[in-house]
């Protein structure tokens, strides 16, 4: 396994892991409130619908992030309304709240299949510049014949 193949299975696995991350946090503060939420991802997949859909629809990403937010909310409050006022089973409901947003979100979103819209500009953090990019040290047991030109 080449070190240039480990780089980018890291760097890929940090670039998608992270969401998921933020949405385990989430989740640790309600589980910390007693609530026990199994519909974070159904919230997360109705945001980036809905997110992706004002994107496409306006080309305004900060109204599109907006939007994706107080989608994700939306979700989260009838999951609230559901298990605390009408006191659902916590767990029916969040999984109940996962096949929606799925089944919902693929259901509107096949008309948008293949098309793009514009994105956020990469943010450049100056001390993380060049991390992957630097050459390695003569003492790195694996600087000699990595494939790595250190651009």
């Amino acid at each position: 396994m080449s070190v240039a193949f480990v780089e980018s299975l890291l760097s890929a696995t940090v670039r998608v892991g992270t969401p998921l991350l933020l949405a385990a946090l989430g989740e640790l503060y309600a589980e910390r409130s007693g609530v026990l939420n199994l519909g974070v991802e159904g919230m997360m997949i109705m945001g980036a619908f809905m997110g992706f859909y004002i994107t496409y629809v306006t080309k305004n990403l900060v109204l599109a992030a907006l939007f994706a937010a107080l989608a994700g909310a939306l979700i989260a409050l009838i999951h609230a309304f559901l298990t605390v006022t009408l006191r659902a089973n916590q767990i029916v409901s969040g999984l109940a709240i996962v096949i929606f947003g799925l089944g919902l979100s693929g259901f509107l979103g096949r008309p948008y299949t293949g098309l793009r819209v514009p994105t956020f500009k990469p943010v450049p953090i100056p001390f993380l510049k060049n991390i992957g990019n630097s050459k390695r040290s003569a003492s790195h047991p694996r600087s000699e014949g990595s494939g790595r030109t250190g651009s």
